[in-house]
């Protein structure tokens, strides 16, 4: 295993990975980095959604599911893609109808039913959006290098190839 030589977040800031002391055991020290920087990016960008759109991530992520699917999603359909409970989707989807950026329409064939869709208008302002959260997500990774992100990204690809398994196979779930 490498050593972890980057230098230490300030001691101003605490976070997971701060925790640690030497003697943990590397994969521990390993798990409580990627933690600490997927929070720290996470956190940016709810921050920057919230402060630059007045929104927030899950309804970007929403937003971002049904540009995806432009005939529309069921309710149930989004909430396995979002990995939420059918109450979150539909607080979601709510918001968003009344401010005019997402329309439910009924399903011809289940009256009970109905498909989740961008307005024009959640269109537009979702694409700004993406654009932003695109340029934020570059500028967050930009100070890696080419060669850095190549071997993140395979790394961290080996990983959820070994752990998808194991997972699945513990709990009976498959991914």
């Amino acid at each position: 295993m490498p050593s972890f030589s980057a230098a230490r977040p300030s001691p101003s800031i605490p976070d997971l990975e701060s925790r640690t002391v030497p003697e943990d055991h590397d994969d521990l020290r390993l798990w409580l980095r990627m933690l600490t920087c997927c929070n720290l990016i996470e956190n940016e960008i709810r921050s920057r959604l919230r402060t630059e759109y007045e929104t927030t991530l899950p309804r970007f992520d929403l937003m971002a599911q049904l540009l995806r699917v432009p005939g529309g999603m069921k309710m149930s359909e989004l909430s396995r893609h979002m990995m939420v409970t059918n109450g979150n989707i539909t607080g979601i989807t709510d918001q968003l109808e009344k401010e005019g950026l997402v329309e439910r329409v009924k399903v011809a064939t289940d009256r009970r039913s109905s498909l989740i869709r961008l307005t024009a208008k959640g269109k537009r302002s979702f694409r700004k959006m993406a654009q932003s959260h695109e340029q934020w997500v570059r500028s967050l990774f930009g100070g890696l290098s080419e060669k850095s992100r190549d071997q993140l990204f395979e790394a961290l690809g080996e990983l959820k190839l070994l752990t998808q398994p194991r997972i699945a196979g513990r709990s009976g779930l498959s991914r």
